[in-house]
C-alpha cells in the first residue's frame, strides 16, 4: 500500500509530463516547482513517529 502512495506521489510532483509540460501537482497549483525524492524523503522522515521507551519491560528470566 505504502508504494502505490509512494508512486503517486512520485507520478504528481516528480514526474514532469509531456502534454502538460509540468507536472499535474504544478497544473493544478499545489506546488510551484518540480519536487526531487530527496524532498519527499525528508517529510516522510519529518512526519514520521519518533521511537520511544517502551511503557513496560518483560522481566529477564536467569536460572
Amino acid at each position: 500500500m505504502h508504494m502505490v502512495a509512494l508512486y503517486t506521489v512520485f507520478y504528481n510532483f516528480c514526474r514532469i509530463h509531456k502534454t502538460l509540460r509540468v507536472t499535474p501537482a504544478m497544473e493544478a497549483n499545489l506546488t510551484d516547482h518540480v519536487w526531487d525524492m530527496e524532498e519527499i524523503i525528508a517529510i516522510m522522515d519529518e512526519r514520521a513517529p519518533r521511537p520511544g521507551r517502551p511503557k513496560t519491560y518483560k522481566k529477564k528470566i536467569s536460572d
